[in-house]
């Protein structure tokens, strides 16, 4: 491949700040929609043409070099000015469509999250939605992500975030394993149970709890628990009491489906857990003059069918 036949190297410099924000050619090319193959003669290509190395390749990721980090330094923001002006141009046709990359926590979007998709593609046939499902807090920016679902308290201030409901947190176990090991009718009582816990680095495992019914202001309690399981991912904690193994704490939106089933029932329904879990869930995206269409034509459908939340139990 010879200079002349990429003289107009733009596509393959765009393709650089692609490799740099994902890392490794195969999310590269799947962020493009190309071949790994032809991710890596792209960048071979400007390679040649530059005539110095841009990118460290290892067996498991990319780093740029030097000069590689300055040319995606030099062309980043411009591209995003011309896919922002093009969204804008794009967006006078006055009907929502492109793609939208959204990411959202495992267990929030499969249980919630994705039961809802399809309703609204069909409502917007021309939008096409890239779903990234991880517990891992993506940089939104960065990682070219439109919008952010996150389970949180307070949105960060860099941020624009609609909030699309509150949430709460819920104990729940099997019939079968309350009447193998008793039914807790105070926190307290929990030390002497098998209760599943949510993994949480550097921290001791213990939940915390106020009386429902108390004025605001009661004193909480916290009881230090401990089990045969823990896990950073409500869904599998979710399972594990489903087989009877013991008490978890979860998110209502994972607990849900299996309440309502009667497979899981409510322990301790006079006590709310308090600190375990967020109290919100928002659509966050970076700031930007522009919203495009079809990005808050999503967010508006969110907001309505998470309008009423996840039910009290």
């Amino acid at each position: 491949m010879n200079e002349q036949k990429i003289k107009d190297p733009w596509s393959h410099l765009y393709w650089l700040t692609v490799l740099a924000q994902q890392g490794s050619y195969t999310a590269a090319a799947a962020r493009l929609g190309v071949s790994k193959a032809a991710m890596s003669q792209h960048i071979a290509e400007l390679e040649r043409v530059a005539g110095v190395e841009l990118v460290k390749r290892t067996t498991r990721s990319v780093k740029l070099t030097q000069a590689g980090q300055h040319l995606v330094d030099q062309t980043r923001l411009p591209f995003e000015q011309i896919a922002q002006s093009f969204s804008e141009i794009r967006d006078r046709a006055g009907v929502p469509r492109g793609l939208i990359r959204v990411t959202a926590p495992v267990a929030l979007a499969r249980q919630q999250l994705v039961p809802r998709l399809a309703d609204f593609l069909r409502a917007f046939p021309e939008v096409r939605l890239e779903l990234n499902m991880s517990d891992h807090l993506s940089s939104i920016a960065t990682d070219g992500f439109d919008i952010a679902i996150r389970h949180t308290t307070m949105p960060p201030d860099t941020h624009v975030a609609w909030a699309l409901c509150s949430t709460h947190s819920v104990l729940v176990a099997t019939r079968s394993y309350l009447r193998r090991h008793g039914v807790p009718t105070t926190p307290n009582d929990l030390i002497q149970h098998n209760c599943l816990h949510y993994r949480r680095e550097h921290a001791a495992p213990a939940w915390t709890f106020k009386p429902r019914s108390a004025h605001k202001g009661a004193d909480s309690v916290t009881v230090p628990v401990s089990g045969s399981l823990s896990a950073n991912n409500s869904e599998a904690l979710r399972d594990a009491a489903l087989s009877g193994l013991g008490v978890a704490l979860l998110p209502d939106f994972s607990a849900q489906s299996s309440l309502l089933q009667n497979k899981l029932v409510q322990v301790l329904p006079q006590w709310m857990s308090v600190g375990s879990f967020a109290e919100n869930i928002y659509a966050i995206r970076p700031y930007s003059h522009h919203v495009p269409l079809a990005v808050t034509a999503f967010v508006t459908y969110l907001r309505e069918v998470f309008a009423n939340g996840f039910g009290k139990f």
